[in-house]
Formats: structure tokens, sequence, C-alpha cells
């Protein structure tokens, strides 16, 4: 079975040989440029309230909307190129996290819990 990202990461893959932009997409070209493209995405939030935040206007969460594929894009190609499932690697960390951060300890909070020990 075939997941979306895996279709976007095929996608992606074609999209550049198509261009000769795989002598490009290196694993530290791609997280430089995906560091940029997350970048642009906090600019659009740079100076706003909290409030703001949660209630953007039509064109800046237009402009949202776009970073945001960006720094998908990239990140599904950075993956890619190094052999990452993504998918289970956010299972992962989601697991990992569960353990650090037990509901009855964490809840309402948001301090940062000590790394786990193996």
């Amino acid at each position: 079975m075939t997941t979306e990202l895996e279709r976007l990461a095929v996608r992606l893959r074609e999209f550049a040989r198509a261009r000769d932009w795989e002598q490009f997409h290196t694993p530290k070209n791609l997280a430089m440029a995906l560091s940029g493209e997350v970048g642009e995405l906090v600019a659009e939030f740079q100076w706003l309230t909290a409030a703001e935040s949660q209630n953007l206007d039509p064109a800046t969460l237009a402009k949202v909307r776009a970073e945001l594929g960006d720094v998908l894009l990239y990140l599904v190609r950075l993956a890619d190129t190094l052999g990452i499932d993504l998918t289970a690697a956010a299972n992962t960390k989601l697991d990992e996290n569960a353990r650090r951060y037990d509901p009855a300890s964490y809840h309402g909070s948001a301090r940062k819990a000590p790394p786990l020990t193996s």
C-alpha cells in the first residue's frame, strides 16, 4: 500500500530528475533549504499576538498555506534522499514523547521533560 507521503516523494523525485536537480539535492542543501522555508513560515507570524495568530486574515492564511507546502516538500525530499520513512520516524518520536510526557505529570504544563535514559 502506498501512502500519500510516498506518492509525494515519488513525484518530487521525478520532478527533480526531469530538471537534473538531483545533483543539488544533497542532504545538506535540502536541510538548508528546509530551514529557509521554515524561516519564511515563521516570518508570517512575526509580530502577531497569540490571538492574531489564531485568526489569520485570508491573505496571510494563503501565504502560510504556501509556506507550509514548501516546508513539507523539502522535508519529504530530504527524508527521501536519506531513505527515512517520515511516518515511521514521526510515530517513533510520538511514542518517545508519550513516554517522556505522561499525562498525570504534564497535563496543562508547558515545562520541558528531561531526556529519556536508556
